[in-house]
């Protein structure tokens, strides 16, 4: 068994990878001392993969196929997944996302009995035609619960109005009526094409032997076989803003909104999507950050309060940055935002906000690799953009100001900006 050795040593990690016969990739970041053990198996697969060529088969699937697999996968011939987690003493959890799929669990003892249960239920997915109608009945639900959900809907309104044609317009668990075309076949090719172990990926971090964990991998992984090629298909988008605005009315005590600005020039891969990932992010921090004056004035005038927070996402097919929060005045707030960028247009960002933000950025990443949480998520989070976690530090020792400042131009313009208000009812 071939096992590599990555060390960083500006930070004093160690990660281990080997790579199985298959194509998947297991990695582990061992934390020695640390009682808390956290496991993650990981594929390529989101809400937003809903048409694709397999095998020289055009194939368009319904919307949330992807969150309905998840469901199912928890449902054994003998038993409940979850329950057997428990009896291991263990939490165990799983999230779809736009892009990927991931179950995971952690745990202070019984560590290899629980990552054996997660290689085999991930690989083993047990569907009957009368589960798939019951669960219909209860993503159904959920669906409903979420269309209620003003925190929910501020959010996919927003990226209504970025979106023409885009699939992450679209919820995650799908549509009533999308669901209910699903059937164990289509949830049986979607499996078996996207579950393959080539599009996959398993990272444990904690205080584990990795040689042991390779060879639970070599022991339990199934190969596929044949290496799977799968094409992903997106709509075009057109690079304008489908909307400027968009409201709606539900049960809130006041407006809630989420606003920001459809990014066009991104690289979704490499190293230079987490260039752009982070040069955004810092702007973002000089513009709104609780530093900045912009936030002084919005607070101390009670147009955001403690609810209002700002990011960034970029993936395969999209990029936005997005704000929001309460507000008594959202338009007025987009208002601010507005001038506050220009005033930056005009003179240019400040050098001495930039490298004090970045270096405070740095500092913050370097934290979080305190948590074997944090760390297995961040892991999976940037797994499939083709680099790794510690990659962010290079970033972040080698971004230049020039290059923020670019990215300043190309993305905060108001030719983009999309506006998303909940009023109360």
């Amino acid at each position: 068994m071939e096992i590599k050795t990555i060390n960083y040593d500006k930070i004093d990690e160690t990660m281990y990878l080997y790579q199985h016969k298959s194509g998947l990739k297991a990695f582990v970041i061992p934390k020695k001392g640390y009682s808390k053990k956290y496991a993650a198996f990981g594929t390529h697969y989101g809400s937003i993969n809903n048409e694709f060529i397999v095998d020289g088969e055009k194939i368009k699937v319904p919307d949330g196929i992807a969150h309905f697999l998840e469901h199912k996968l928890f449902e054994q011939k003998d038993g409940s997944v979850m329950d057997k987690f428990s009896k291991l003493g263990s939490s165990p959890n799983a999230y779809t996302s736009f892009s990927q799929t991931v179950y995971l669990f952690s745990c202070t003892d019984k560590f290899y009995e629980n990552f054996n249960l997660l290689l085999d239920y991930v690989q083993h997915p047990y569907i009957t035609e009368e589960s798939v109608e019951k669960e219909k009945s209860i993503i159904g639900q959920e669906i409903r619960m979420y269309d209620d959900n003003a925190n929910w809907r501020v959010f996919f309104n927003l990226l209504d109005a970025f979106y023409e044609k885009n699939t992450v317009k679209i919820d995650i668990a799908g549509t009533v009526e999308s669901i209910s075309k699903i059937d164990r076949e289509i949830l049986y090719k979607c499996y078996n094409t996207f579950y393959h172990p080539s599009n996959m990926v398993i990272i444990v971090v904690g205080d584990v032997d990795p040689e042991k964990v390779f060879e639970m991998v070599e022991e339990n992984i199934i190969k596929g076989d044949k290496d799977i090629k799968i094409e992903r298909i997106f709509p075009d988008e057109p690079e304008a803003i489908n909307k400027p605005y968009i409201e709606q009315k539900l049960a809130v005590s006041m407006p809630l909104f989420q606003m920001g600005f459809k990014d066009i020039n991104f690289e979704t891969k490499g190293i230079n999507c987490l260039n752009r990932e982070i040069a955004v992010k810092i702007l973002l921090e000089i513009i709104l950050g609780r530093s900045s004056d912009l936030y002084t004035e919005l607070y101390n005038e009670g147009l955001i309060n403690s609810t209002f927070d700002f990011d960034y996402s970029i993936e395969e097919n999209y990029a936005f940055s997005s704000f929001g929060g309460e507000s008594k005045d959202p338009l007025l707030v987009k208002e601010k935002v507005i001038n506050r960028i220009k005033d930056l247009h005009e003179k240019g960002i400040n050098k001495e906000d930039y490298e004090r933000i970045k270096k405070a950025m740095r500092g913050r990443f370097i934290k979080q690799l305190n948590s074997v949480d944090r760390t297995a998520h961040m892991f999976m989070s940037v797994y499939f953009k083709e680099v790794n976690i510690f990659d962010y530090l290079d970033v972040y020792d080698k971004i230049s100001f020039d290059y923020v400042e670019k990215v300043f131009d190309e993305h905060f313009n108001k030719e983009r900006l999309a506006v998303s208000v909940i009023k109360p009812v």
